[in-house]
């Protein structure tokens, strides 16, 4: 039986592949899932529903563009077994902040993995989750835990 893994924040370093490597090299039966990576993609996402988008505001193009992309973001966190939540230093990852609200709403385990400087303003969120990681590494430690103790 596969684990499901949504990894879920920030789309600028290689986070996503330090995790799914670590756990292909321990062999863990997991099936990792994430939102699209690609900045101007996921940007653009509801530009095919305005006949005009080069005349739309940009509340209402990232409004439509929000709305197509949390039909993935919406059903592979509902599939998940477990969600990974990433805030980076370089940017205000709302939309992560957003993830980890609706997995705790859903009360769907997630681990947090962040720098300890943002700690304090990560609180709630850490709050909620059933761990927080600050390394890769201690991602697929937890991983390997649940799927081979």
């Amino acid at each position: 039986m596969s684990f499901y893994v949504y990894l879920s924040g920030e789309i600028h370093t290689s986070w996503r592949d330090e995790i799914i490597g670590g756990a292909q090299e321990h062999q863990l039966d997991i099936i990792f899932t994430s939102p699209i990576t690609d900045h101007a993609a996921s940007d653009a996402a509801g530009d095919m529903l305005s006949a005009d988008v080069s005349s739309e505001s940009p509340f209402w193009r990232d409004h439509q563009s929000a709305k197509v992309n949390a039909i993935r973001t919406q059903t592979l966190i509902e599939q998940a077994d477990l969600v990974v939540v990433r805030f980076g230093q370089e940017y205000k990852q709302w939309n992560a902040a957003f993830d980890a609200g609706y997995c705790a709403a859903l009360d769907k385990p997630y681990i947090t993995l962040h720098d300890d400087n943002i700690i304090h303003p990560l609180k709630e969120v850490n709050a909620g989750a059933k761990a927080r990681a600050s390394t890769t590494a201690q991602v697929v430690e937890i991983l390997r835990y649940v799927l081979k103790a």
